[in-house]
């Protein structure tokens, strides 16, 4: 992928683009995106979508890239089992809205090498930036990763692999589960 500049037609161009890839894996799925689909969808010369783009799976990495780049800031709720509920909340909400960017983005990464790679990132980013909320109650020596991916794996699998319903307090059992594994500090 090319770099762009941060704004102007550049910008706009990634926008329609990356609109019309969320558009076609939400109404038709993954075997739905296709470079000349993309094009038709967006409104941009095919020539443009293949040369920034290359693949479908840049296109694919680019939509993760882009929901990277989005401010989040982990909560601060004073307690790190309100902290992780919150967190688990988050998914929680981002997996069960009809229709769901956030399913169709991670079943898409498991026929995409390089969403699958933009996916791992897009956690790896996600796990540095929540570690606080465990370095904050927890000794020194707790991995805030492991915490972290303890609290919420277990709701990915719940609604992502199973495909249950979002149970109530699905969120928070699974948070406490997580905190009660830390040794708060006084």
């Amino acid at each position: 992928m090319q770099p762009s500049r941060p704004g102007g037609r550049t910008a706009r161009t990634r926008e329609r683009v990356l609109e019309a890839v969320a558009a076609l894996l939400l109404e038709d799925g993954y075997d739905a995106l296709t470079m000349d689909s993309v094009a038709a969808r967006s409104g941009i010369h095919r020539t443009t979508v293949y040369r920034r783009w290359r693949d479908t799976g840049g296109l694919l990495a680019d939509s993760l890239d882009a929901a990277r780049e989005q401010p989040w800031e982990p909560p601060d709720t004073g307690s790190l089992l309100g902290d992780l509920t919150e967190i688990n909340r988050q998914i929680v909400a981002a997996l069960t809205e009809e229709p769901s960017i956030t399913r169709a983005l991670i079943a898409a990464s498991f026929r995409s090498p390089a969403a699958a790679a933009a996916l791992r990132s897009f956690w790896e980013d996600r796990y540095a930036a929540a570690a606080i909320v465990v370095e904050r109650a927890g000794p020194a020596e707790i991995d805030a990763r492991t915490v972290l991916v303890a609290s919420c794996a277990p709701i990915f699998y719940e609604l992502a692999v199973l495909r249950s319903p979002a149970a109530d307090g699905l969120a928070e059992r699974y948070a406490r589960a997580a905190a009660a594994g830390v040794t708060v500090t006084p």
